[in-house]
């Protein structure tokens, strides 16, 4: 066989450290620098020519760096030879932005995948797309992998007494009912209206939550501000417990102080980001079995699909 090898960036080095342990494979040399005025210099230190080359690494903050160093990495893979690359990207960051949603705003998800290809990436992996059509915008594979492989098994363990999912807005509707299917239970629907970027307030509850334990499930949580007061009012109507799921863990402004103080019991995130700081509430779940098994699907020309069957 022609072998794989696997670089990483610096936005996520322990998830890559993880990744790689799962492939009994040792990450493969680069050196990533900064020139003093902040540029980013890249040299790969070992030979590729011919191989399958995969690079992880998540676009999450800082976005802007950590994305410049995945093209620039795919440059220098691309130009020494290798066969082909896949960008495992564990959070695709510019996601949020996927149509016109007003006027005279740009479709950044499409930009970046625009760039992402030209650069000379053949395949993207990445998990829980802020929205699916998201796929659409390359011309190359796009595996989008699902975060409710992790959470579903430790839902289950939790023996809640009355579980119920719930969807955070009405955009993250097909997501929850996808994980209420695999739950075997029912769903309600938090409706919201969103007054500016990263604010929110919660208007109503679609469904009935008394005497349930909530389950809310998300891709992503940034300010925790739609998680936190959507905990609140499904608690004012009755639910017992109120749990989250969010894939991402962004956590930027005030997160984790209204994580602390609010009535949100426990936020089930995954290791696609690394915490900024660590947290009583926030339990982390390793998705980089999950990575290295696709990883190694892709390598051997195997269905991904089956992993989720």
């Amino acid at each position: 066989m022609r072998g794989y090898k696997v670089f990483a960036g610096t936005a996520n080095p322990e998830f890559a450290k993880r990744v790689a342990k799962h492939l009994s494979l040792p990450l493969s040399a680069a050196e990533i620098k900064r020139f003093s005025d902040g540029e980013i210099s890249v040299q790969i230190s070992e030979s590729v020519r011919g191989k399958d080359v995969f690079i992880i690494q998540p676009t999450c903050a800082p976005a802007n760096v950590n994305l410049m160093e995945l093209l620039i990495l795919t440059d220098a893979l691309r130009r020494s030879s290798a066969n082909s690359i896949t960008a495992v990207v564990p959070y695709f960051g510019y996601a949020r932005q996927d149509r016109k949603a007003a006027p005279r705003v740009p479709i950044t998800a499409k930009l970046v995948a625009n760039m992402m290809q030209t650069a000379g990436i053949d395949r993207v992996v990445t998990i829980d797309l802020h929205a699916g059509q998201i796929q659409g915008f390359f011309d190359i594979p796009v595996d989008n992998l699902y975060g409710s492989i992790v959470f579903n098994d430790y839902v289950k363990a939790k023996n809640l007494k009355s579980p119920i999912i719930a969807s955070p807005d009405i955009g993250g509707v097909a997501r929850a009912r996808s994980f209420a299917k695999l739950l075997g239970v029912d769903m309600v629907i938090v409706d919201k209206r969103r007054e500016r970027a990263n604010e929110s307030e919660v208007m109503n509850i679609i469904g009935d939550v008394n005497g349930k334990d909530v389950i809310l499930v998300d891709d992503m949580i940034d300010t925790a501000g739609t998680i936190v007061k959507a905990a609140e009012v499904l608690k004012k109507r009755g639910a017992t417990s109120v749990m989250a799921c969010c894939t991402h863990a962004v956590l930027s402004g005030p997160a984790y102080e209204r994580i602390a103080k609010g009535e949100l019991d426990e936020l089930i995130v995954t290791d696609t980001i690394p915490l900024k700081e660590a947290s009583e509430k926030i339990k982390v779940l390793s998705v980089a079995p999950v990575f290295a098994e696709v990883i190694r699907r892709v390598y051997h020309n195997e269905s991904v699909n089956g992993l989720f069957i």
